[in-house]
C-alpha cells in the first residue's frame, strides 16, 4: 500500500496555479481507505490538468482545515485503468471512447482481462471486431496510450531521481514533452527555478552527464553566480570571482570557460559592461530602477501645496516645534515626485510621514485610497498603520506575490493605482524587490522613500537605499536632530556613539535605560538567564523581552539561548501539548518566528507569532498540525510547512530591522568576533525602546564598534543614476 488514497473522479477544479501546477479540487470519490463516508472531498496538491472523464487513484494524508473541513493533500496519483472484465466493457463504452456497451462488450469478451494488453501491443487486433472501421480503431489506440502515457511520465522522471513533487510540477509545466527536455539538456530545467542545480545536477550526473559537459558547466557558471551574489549581495561579478569559485567544481581549460562564457553571453544569460560580469536579472533590475527613478527626478512638478497653516496647527496643538529639516521633508514629500529621507533612530521619520499622509488628505482632499503605505516587513508595515491611522501593507502583499512561482500579479503591464507611495525601512530592500516595487506602480506616481543610512544592508542582493542617496543626484533630506529623547535615556545616545565610533566609559556604566554585563564566553548565557528571571519578576513578558544575538551556532548562539528561554518563559506542564521537531520540542504558547514570505496566509519573513494549538493525531490517516496566532491571524502548518518557523525568544540582529521592543537583551562575546562590525551593533541597538542590555566582553564589544566592515557589495545602481546625468 503506497499510502491513504481515494479512487475516483475530479468533480470541479477550483483554483489553479498555472505556473507550479498547486490545484485545489472537489473529488467524487468512489473508494477509500480512510473511511471517509461522503461522496465528495476536497483535494490539494501539485497536479497535473485532470480529466474529469477519467478515473484516479490519489495518494496522500487527511488534513483538517478550520474552513473547508476534511481535506485530502495529494502527494502522488495514478490513472486507474480496470482490469477486472465488467469494469472494462464500462470503461470502453465511456464517453473516452467512441463505442457503445455492445462492441466493447464483444471485445472484452474476445481479450478479457488482458484487453487494454492487447490493444496497447497490436491496435491491428481489433480488425476483427464487426462494424469497427480504422478511425474507430486509431481512436480507441490513442486514448488508451494517452490514458498511460501521464503516469509513464511520471514514473520515468520519479525513476531519474525526481521526487512526486517535482515530476507533477514538471509535468504541468511541459506535458509531455518533459521527457524530451530531460534528456536534451536536463539542466534547461533549472531556469524556472523551481529546482535546485544541486538536485538537478545529481540527476544529470546518474543519468551519465560528464563533469565536464558544457551543458553541465553552463549551469554550473550561473549556479556559482547566483551563490556568489547572493553570498556577498553582489550584483556583479569579476571573471576571477567565478574563475576561481568555478575551479572548487569541474577542472576545465581556460579555453573552454572563455568558449562557454561568450555562449552565455551569446544566449543573454550573461550581460558583461566594463569587465563586470552580471546575472542578467541584476542587470536588468538596476538599469529599470535608475531608469524609473530618474524619470520621477525629473518630471515637472505640479503639485505646490503649502504645507505652513497644517504645521502651525500640529506645532501648536501637540507643543511641538519642526525643525527645518523636517519642514523641508514634509513640504518635498507632499509635492515633489519623488523624496528620500533618511535619519537614525529619534529623528522624527514617522512624525514626518504621518504629517505627509494628514496634508495629502485634509490639504490635497485626496482619498486614504490614494496612498499606499508599504514596508518590507510586517511588523514594520503594522507600525505604519498605528501611526497613520490608515492602512499599510508589505511590498510583497501589496504587489500580490506568489511564493510557489517567485512572480508579482502586479507589474508594469497591470499597475497599482494609487497616487503616493510611501515605503519605510528602505535599508532592507533588496534590489530585485525595489525592480517589482516600481514595476508595480503607476509612472507618475508620487515616491516617497523612508529608510535609516547606516542600518545593515537588505539580506538578498543590492544595497538600494545606501546607491541612491550616494549618488547625490536625487533629492534627500538627512535628519540628523535627535527628538525621541526622554530624560534619563541613553540608548539613542548610544546609538550615534557607536555610529560615530565614539569610545568613551559611559560604554561601560549602567544608566537607567541602559546597563553593560561583563562576562566570559563560558558565562553569558548564564547571565543572560538571570537577566531574563529579573524581567519575568518585574512583570516583564516575551512580548517586550527580544534577545538579539549575531549567529545561530555555538555556545552563546541563537539555537541554545532559544533553548534556555523557553523554559524561563513557557515551562514544560502537563496543560500544554508539544511535539518534537528537528530534534527542538515546539509546545503551545510557544513564541515563534516565521521564516518565509507565505502571502496567502498574510504571514512574512521577520513576524512573530504564538502557538495556539499543537493537534497531535493518533491516526494515521490524518497528519499532525500545529497553529500559529500572529496579532489574531490564526496560520495552519501542517508538516511540510514546519520547516517555515522556529523558536523566536532570540532571534538574529537581521531578523529584527524594522522591529523595536521595550527591552532587548544582546549578547557580545570574543566567540561572535567575526560577526561582529559596527552596522552591525548599530541595528541591534536601536530596535531597543525602553531597555538594553548587552552582556559579553568590552573588548569584543569595543572591536565590533570599530570594525568598519560594510559589506562592500559590488553593485552598480549608483553609477547607473550618475551617468544618467553626466550623459
Amino acid at each position: 500500500m503506497k499510502d491513504n488514497f481515494i479512487r475516483g473522479f475530479l468533480y470541479k477544479e477550483i483554483y489553479r496555479n498555472e505556473i507550479n501546477g498547486y490545484m485545489v479540487g472537489l473529488f467524487k470519490v468512489k473508494d477509500n481507505n480512510i473511511d471517509y463516508d461522503d461522496d465528495m472531498i476536497h483535494i490539494t496538491g501539485v497536479l497535473p490538468k485532470l480529466n474529469e472523464k477519467k478515473e484516479y487513484i490519489l495518494y496522500g494524508a487527511t488534513t483538517v482545515h478550520n474552513k473547508y473541513g476534511l481535506q485530502f493533500n495529494v502527494n502522488s496519483f495514478e490513472i486507474n485503468i480496470p482490469t477486472k472484465e465488467e469494469e472494462l466493457v464500462v470503461f470502453l463504452s465511456s464517453d473516452l471512447f467512441p463505442i457503445g456497451e455492445k462492441t466493447a462488450k464483444k471485445i472484452v469478451d474476445l481479450f478479457h482481462e488482458d484487453t487494454i494488453n492487447k490493444i496497447l501491443e497490436n491496435k491491428n487486433c481489433l480488425e476483427s471486431i464487426p462494424r469497427l472501421g480504422e478511425k474507430k480503431i486509431d481512436k480507441i489506440y490513442n486514448t488508451l496510450l494517452d490514458y498511460q502515457s501521464t503516469s509513464n511520465i511520471v514514473l520515468e522522471l520519479t525513476k531519474l531521481g525526481f521526487d512526486m513533487k517535482d515530476s507533477l510540477s514538471f509535468l504541468n509545466k511541459y506535458s509531455n514533452k518533459i521527457l524530451d527536455t530531460v534528456n536534451n539538456n536536463v539542466y534547461d530545467l533549472i531556469d524556472s527555478d523551481e529546482i535546485s542545480f544541486t538536485k538537478i545536477d545529481e540527476i544529470a550526473l546518474g543519468m551519465g552527464i560528464n563533469e565536464d559537459d558544457d551543458r553541465r558547466v553552463k549551469a554550473l557558471i550561473i549556479y556559482i553566480m547566483k551563490e556568489l551574489c547572493f553570498n556577498n549581495g553582489d550584483t556583479y561579478l569579476f571573471f576571477e570571482d567565478i574563475s576561481n569559485s568555478l575551479s572548487n567544481y569541474v577542472n576545465i581549460t581556460s579555453e573552454k570557460l572563455d568558449y562557454l562564457m561568450i555562449k552565455l553571453i551569446k544566449d543573454r544569460k550573461i550581460i558583461v559592461v566594463d569587465k563586470r560580469y552580471y546575472l542578467k536579472k541584476f542587470y536588468d533590475a538596476e538599469r529599470y530602477i535608475c531608469e524609473r527613478l530618474c524619470f520621477l527626478n525629473d518630471m515637472s512638478i505640479t503639485s505646490n501645496v503649502s504645507i505652513s497653516k497644517y504645521i502651525d496647527n500640529i506645532e501648536k496643538n501637540n507643543k511641538i516645534k519642526y525643525d527645518d529639516l523636517q519642514n523641508k521633508a514634509i513640504y518635498s514629500g507632499v509635492n515633489n515626485n519623488i523624496t528620500i529621507i533618511t535619519g537614525g533612530p529619534g529623528t522624527g521619520k514617522t512624525t514626518i510621514i504621518k504629517a505627509i499622509v494628514n496634508i495629502i488628505i485634509h490639504e490635497k482632499r485626496l482619498k486614504e485610497s490614494d496612498i499606499a503605505l508599504l514596508a518590507p516587513t510586517g511588523r514594520a508595515s503594522k507600525k505604519l498603520m498605528e501611526t497613520t491611522g490608515i492602512s499599510a501593507s508589505t511590498i510583497h502583499k501589496y504587489l500580490g506575490w506568489d511564493k510557489d512561482s517567485n512572480t508579482f500579479a502586479t507589474d508594469e503591464y497591470s499597475p497599482r493605482s494609487e497616487k503616493y507611495i510611501i515605503v519605510d525601512e528602505v535599508s532592507m530592500i533588496d534590489t530585485l524587490l525595489m525592480e517589482a516595487l516600481l514595476k508595480g506602480i503607476k509612472r507618475d506616481s508620487k515616491l516617497i522613500l523612508v529608510g535609516d543610512y547606516y542600518q545593515l544592508p537588505s539580506v538578498s542582493e543590492g544595497q538600494v537605499l545606501k546607491d541612491i542617496i550616494d549618488s547625490d543626484c536625487l533629492p534627500v533630506i538627512r535628519l540628523n536632530q535627535i527628538y525621541r529623547q526622554t530624560e534619563g535615556s541613553y540608548i539613542l545616545n548610544l546609538a550615534y556613539d557607536i555610529k560615530e565610533k565614539n569610545i568613551s566609559e559611559d560604554l561601560f556604566i549602567k544608566k537607567e535605560d541602559y546597563l553593560f554585563i561583563s562576562s566570559d564566553n563560558d558565562n553569558t548565557i548564564s547571565y543572560i538567564k538571570e537577566v531574563v528571571k529579573k524581567a519575568i519578576k518585574k512583570g516583564y513578558t516575551d512580548k517586550e523581552v527580544q534577545v538579539l544575538a549575531p549567529m545561530y551556532k555555538s555556545l552563546n548562539g541563537i539555537d541554545n539561548l532559544n533553548i534556555m528561554l523557553q523554559e524561563l518563559f513557557n515551562p514544560k506542564s502537563d496543560k500544554k501539548k508539544e511535539i518534537k521537531l528537528r530534534d527542538v520540542t515546539f509546545r503551545e504558547y510557544d513564541k515563534v518566528l516565521q521564516l518565509v514570505n507565505d502571502p496567502d496566509n498574510n504571514v512574512y519573513n521577520g513576524d512573530i507569532g504564538y502557538i495556539e494549538d499543537i493537534i497531535i493525531s493518533n491516526d494515521k490517516k490524518i497528519v499532525n498540525q500545529i497553529n500559529i496566532n500572529y496579532d489574531g491571524n490564526i496560520v495552519e502548518y501542517t508538516p511540510d510547512k514546519f520547516i517555515n518557523f522556529r523558536h523566536g525568544y532570540a532571534i538574529s540582529i537581521h531578523k529584527a530591522q524594522g522591529s523595536e521592543f521595550d527591552m532587548v537583551i544582546m549578547p557580545i562575546t570574543n566567540s561572535f568576533k567575526r560577526m561582529l562590525y559596527n552596522k552591525l551593533i548599530y541595528t541591534g541597538v536601536t530596535r531597543a525602546k525602553k531597555s538594553l542590555v548587552v552582556v559579553g566582553d568590552s573588548n569584543a564589544f569595543i572591536y565590533g564598534i570599530n570594525n568598519d566592515y560594510i559589506d562592500n557589495r559590488k553593485t552598480t545602481l549608483k553609477d547607473f543614476i550618475i551617468d544618467n546625468y553626466n550623459n
